[in-house]
């Protein structure tokens, strides 16, 4: 099965067709090559409130259920994918807060 025409568009980064299902998992967008693709880890479904949605196929639950079709995640064949964020989060402090310089509780002078 394959999605109908209403939901396929183009992906803004490459000239790919994609389409957005939202994620079974917890409900956000996830972009989908609009082909289905036998090699893929998604299993599509069109729910009966017409929109898209998405699941991974696992080692536990690795077939395809009637009415879905095997896709691939866009991100993982973008041509002119956007740059990958730093999984770290950067050392710098909260806005407006200064750092204190340690004081020393010993009578005065230095430790």
């Amino acid at each position: 099965m394959k999605p109908s025409n209403r939901h396929i568009v183009g992906c803004s980064r490459c000239p790919a067709l994609i389409c957005w299902a939202l994620t079974t998992a917890n409900g956000k967008r996830q972009p989908v090559d609009a082909e289905p693709n036998a090699e893929g880890n998604l299993a599509v479904l069109r729910g009966a409130d017409d929109l898209l949605y998405v699941r991974s196929l696992t080692t536990a639950q690795p077939d395809i259920r009637p009415g879905e079709w095997r896709a691939m995640p866009h991100h993982a064949t973008c041509t002119n994918p956007p740059p990958r964020r730093s999984s770290t989060r950067s050392r710098r402090s909260a806005p407006g807060v200064r750092p204190v310089p340690q004081q020393w509780r010993s009578g005065g002078g230095t430790p």
